[in-house]
């Protein structure tokens, strides 16, 4: 029988497999010299050197990054493909209240935003993999990975569609298990996974000046702005389904690759897809938790700027509205936190390529700053 100690390892991926002699190109934060080759047939596989190609993944992605700010398209039109998703939450709201449709006009609001919002999204993914794919010589031109794209309309429009189900099935899923399967025993963790969540969102330095009605009243007229229905429920909203579709994106990481420069169908890249992801699961996994710990990071600073002002909870504090310096710093530090994460947006979409030729051939390509060699 296998012993914990051999399953601990396996599923750490600290296993230990015999070195291989391989001159490796400098780049990744891999020196050249010895390196720990993957399986036989290419593949990472999941020993001792999945960590290191996960985090090198991600370093190099922002390297990359760095030295090729055409990329950066990628990261300006993502941010306003969600910015896209909140008004369309707050416009499907607005016009609710006065329709008052059916839950099935609901659900299929809900499918048609999130469609839209994942096609644009995986068309710019599968722009950004065509750019950094390119044989051309020079910097990598985005928009010229967005014209390739166009070749593969059709299959993006299906996978789009797929996710976009399994996006709608997730999320009824998440609505039962919460409301109705969750046992009341545990309901602590709900509260603590959604409604801490939202109560800091409501917080000072995100909701600066402390009061919502304070901020979207109309001058004048007394009643609610549009404002409100953007931030915050828009805003919540597209945050609760951008957590669903990273979840598919995770599970799904190599599908675009795979239909763009595989030529795949749909069918074929979910399949190519679960077999690369089965080698490299450790490298990907790695990946997005070096990335999601600068957000992360990123994102704890606002308690330094809660202590800093004084301002904890809107609910027992007299000020209402904050001194003109502390809203100017708040919103400088909501405007560098979604900088930050979605540059390391692009940068994880860099590294998808960067993973899914390492789970091809087992090794990481040299990074150049420019575009890989194919």
């Amino acid at each position: 029988m296998t012993s914990v100690q051999e399953i601990t390892g396996y599923w750490l991926g600290l296993c230990r497999k015999p070195p291989v002699v391989q001159i490796m190109q400098p780049g990744f934060g891999f020196p050249a010299g010895n390196t720990v080759a993957g399986t036989p047939d290419g593949g990472g596989g999941s020993g001792s050197g999945s960590v290191r190609r996960g985090i090198g993944a991600a370093i190099s992605g922002m390297k990359t990054l760095c030295q090729n700010r055409q990329l950066l398209w990628f990261t300006l039109f993502a941010g306003l493909v969600l910015a896209a998703n909140a008004i369309g939450h707050a416009a499907f709201e607005y016009l609710n209240r006065f329709l008052q449709p059916g839950t099935m006009v609901y659900y299929i609001q809900d499918f048609v935003l999130a469609f839209a919002t994942l096609f644009l999204l995986v068309f710019l993914l599968a722009g950004l993999v065509l750019n950094l794919s390119s044989k051309k010589e020079g910097p990598a031109s985005f928009f010229g990975g967005l014209c390739e794209a166009k070749k593969y309309l059709k299959t993006l429009f299906i996978w789009a569609l797929v996710l976009a189900f399994a996006a709608f099935l997730l999320d009824r899923l998440y609505v039962f298990v919460a409301l109705v399967w969750f046992p009341h025993e545990f309901g602590f963790l709900y509260t603590i996974m959604d409604g801490s969540f939202v109560n800091t969102i409501n917080q000072f330095p995100f909701n600066w000046t402390l009061d919502w009605d304070m901020l979207t009243e109309v001058p004048g007229y007394g009643g609610r702005s549009l404002l409100l229905l953007v931030y915050p429920f828009g805003v919540l909203e597209t945050l609760h389904f951008l957590m669903i579709a990273l979840v598919l994106f995770i599970l799904t990481p190599f599908v675009v690759p795979q239909i763009v420069l595989g030529q795949k169908s749909v069918r074929e890249a979910v399949v190519g897809s679960f077999a690369l992801l089965k080698k490299s699961w450790a490298g990907v996994v790695t990946c997005v938790l070096f990335l999601a710990a600068i957000v992360a990071g990123a994102f704890l600073v606002h308690v330094l700027l809660q202590a800093a002002s004084g301002i904890i909870d809107p609910w027992n504090t007299v000020i209402f509205h904050p001194p003109a310096t502390w809203i100017a710093l708040a919103l400088l530090y909501n405007i560098v936190l979604l900088t930050v994460a979605f540059v390391l947006a692009t940068a994880g979409g860099i590294a998808v390529l960067d993973l899914y030729r390492a789970a091809k051939t087992g090794l990481m390509p040299e990074s150049t700053g420019t575009k890989p060699a194919p």
